[in-house]
């Protein structure tokens, strides 16, 4: 039972939320991220991802006591102050989602992680893990993973939302959260991210994940078919379970991506939704080091697996994959969009997409996280994607930005100068 205090706040966030929903822009700007995904772009998209954003939303902000409703004031804040005050093409629904509640049982190996600390014995940013598989024979360890969708927890959640504000906001439940930590604040719900070498350098650690391709090919090969196996477990028990919606709304389609397309069911659609009415996730940041024979040989044959249960895909995260987009594009014949981040030859990838993909630039954060930003290398960052790609279908997706120094009039500042950049 909430206090009249949490349901007090609950409901005023509930109604700026629905107020923003209720804005004209809004379904301008669903139109416009349909239009580039559609590969008709009338001009970019623009989006920031605060979330990670040191000092976005503070503790001192939230005013909720329950935990569940102060997850969820969270997001509620974060959205309501991104769209009242960046000016970026945000989109808010005027509805709230939750993802369904799904236990995932372990690998057979337990897979520890200690996050890093500084000099002066504080949590860092970074973090590593214990390998647990040192050897080929540990693979042996590695078990099928049950899966189990919890309903009487997800509606207990919903109708307790819905008792909260569900008269002024209806709550919607629908697909996961890969990377849910509190639950009520389900960002990245509608991601069906593969992460399979991500998950496998978790298992064996860099060191072995680049010598077994050369020392224990049959070994890596073990590893991704397994990886692949428990995702085709994980995705079709939630076809099976009936667990899908369409991911083409403000869902996470990719990484801070949005999903609207037209070429996929709208997110009204409720009843015999399949993964083929998704976007999927794949990506390889962790074999980027490798040659693309290798990758040929040993990562894009599970990926390209994968990607076909799913209707479009939205290929990469911080890799570079100037040297095998080629056969990328070959393998996922329904690849859609492609990650182009700092590390990318921007002007190369703009000719290689042309406007056959949508070309999804990355800008690189580290420019503006300084104490005293540059301004004039983080316009060199945007100036340089407008120039190769102004002809593309492209959408700008800040991601990665953990730190501005406190400065949040930095995003608005990046926001007019990139929107000033393309004309916009």
């Amino acid at each position: 039972m909430a206090s009249d205090k949490d349901r007090k706040i609950i409901r005023e966030c509930a109604k700026k939320w629905m107020e923003l929903a209720s804005l004209p822009v809004m379904e301008e700007r669903k139109r416009l991220w349909t239009a580039v995904h559609d590969l008709k772009a009338e001009r970019p998209v623009i989006m920031i991802e605060t979330s990670p954003i040191e000092g976005f939303i503070t503790e001192d902000m939230m005013l909720c006591e329950d935990p569940y409703l102060r997850a969820v004031e969270r997001n509620m804040r974060r959205t309501i102050r991104q769209a009242e005050e960046l000016g970026d093409d945000i989109v808010v629904e005027p509805y709230y989602r939750i993802a369904w509640d799904i236990e995932i049982g372990g690998f057979g190996v337990d897979v520890d992680t200690k996050p890093a600390t500084t000099s002066t014995g504080e949590t860092s940013l970074g973090y590593s893990f214990s390998f647990p598989v040192r050897t080929p024979e540990d693979v042996n360890k590695l078990k099928e993973r049950d899966i189990r969708v919890n309903r009487e927890a997800t509606g207990k959640r919903k109708n307790f939302l819905e008792d909260m504000m569900g008269d002024i906001l209806p709550v919607k439940v629908g697909n996961f959260d890969p990377f849910l930590v509190n639950h009520g604040d389900d960002e990245w719900a509608g991601m069906f991210f593969f992460g399979l070498t991500w998950q496998i350098f978790r298992f064996i650690g860099n060191d072995h994940l680049l010598y077994w391709l050369y020392d224990e090919t049959e070994t890596m090969h073990k590893l991704m078919r397994y990886m692949v196996e428990d995702r085709k477990r994980l995705f079709t028990y939630m076809e099976r379970e009936q667990l899908l919606v369409p991911n083409t709304d403000n869902q996470m389609a990719g990484p801070r991506d949005y999903g609207y397309v037209s070429e996929l069911p709208g997110p009204d659609k409720e009843e015999g939704v399949t993964l083929k009415d998704l976007w999927g996730w794949p990506e390889s940041q962790e074999s980027t080091i490798i040659s693309p024979e290798m990758y040929r040989e040993f990562i894009l044959p599970y990926l390209a697996e994968l990607s076909g249960m799913f209707g479009l895909v939205y290929y990469g995260c911080c890799e570079a994959v100037d040297d095998r987009f080629e056969m990328i594009a070959e393998g996922m014949p329904n690849l859609r969009s492609v990650s182009i981040s700092g590390w990318a030859d921007f002007k190369g990838m703009a000719e290689k997409l042309g406007k056959n993909y949508v070309y999804s630039r990355k800008p690189t954060p580290a420019f503006l996280s300084a104490d005293h930003p540059d301004w004039d290398l983080v316009k060199e960052d945007m100036q340089e994607t407008y120039d190769a790609a102004k002809n593309c279908n492209v959408e700008l997706l800040f991601r990665d930005l953990y730190t501005v120094n406190g400065d949040i009039n930095r995003l608005k500042r990046w926001v007019d100068m990139t929107k000033s950049i393309f004309g916009m």
